[in-house]
């Protein structure tokens, strides 16, 4: 037998037992179901994401026009955002093209309160470059997407069919230099999540 095999042989003879995954159902317990917005929000602000309430798409608009000159860089995927930003010729674009845009304005049907994470799918992100490479990304969300926790949200993302998706939660960041928090290291500089409230 090769050194290879004897390899191969001795580990597939050492797996250890099988093991019963835990009961995560008394955990659930713990998750404030009663205030689920209030713990997004408040977890979300913590780890450097601003957070909008917003009725609507026009509300939305309004904050995003307040805060971005009309020079820059916008790029949706949200088509009701078309006015503002480019929600079509960009797919056509190289990865590299994208090096310069300001904004990133994305919708995601799922969030969850323990950790502030947001689900994108591939769908969502248009290119799947675009929520890494901008300088800033903005979320929206519907308030009534809010889970309690990542086993909820797993949950509810089941088979998929989509090739990629992630969970983002607030903008790159690193602690690793001199332990002091740096925001933006690597990625977005910040992160706006519009939680949608209105009917």
């Amino acid at each position: 037998m090769s050194t290879r095999g004897g390899i191969l042989s001795a580990i597939r003879a050492n797996q250890p037992e099988l093991t019963v995954l835990p009961d995560v159902e008394p955990l659930k317990a713990y998750a404030n179901k009663e205030n689920l917005l209030a713990q997004f929000t408040t977890i979300a602000t913590n780890i450097g994401a601003k957070i909008y309430e917003a009725k609507n798409l026009a509300e939305v608009k309004s904050v995003i026009q307040n805060n971005f000159g009309a020079d820059v860089k916008i790029i949706s995927t949200i088509s009701e955002l078309s006015d503002i930003a480019d929600t079509k010729e960009y797919l056509n674009d190289l990865p590299v093209q994208l090096a310069d845009v300001e904004l990133t304005i994305l919708q995601s049907d799922l969030a969850v309160a323990e950790n502030s994470a947001i689900w994108i799918t591939e769908d969502q992100m248009g290119q799947r470059v675009l929520p890494f490479i901008t300088q800033h990304l903005a979320i929206i969300v519907n308030a009534k997407n809010i889970v309690a926790t990542m086993h909820d949200a797993y949950s509810s993302i089941g088979i998929t069919t989509q090739g990629f998706g992630a969970f983002i939660a607030g903008p790159s960041k690193t602690a690793d230099i001199e332990q002091s928090l740096v925001i933006g290291a690597h990625g977005p500089r910040s992160m706006s999540l519009f939680l949608l409230t209105g009917d």
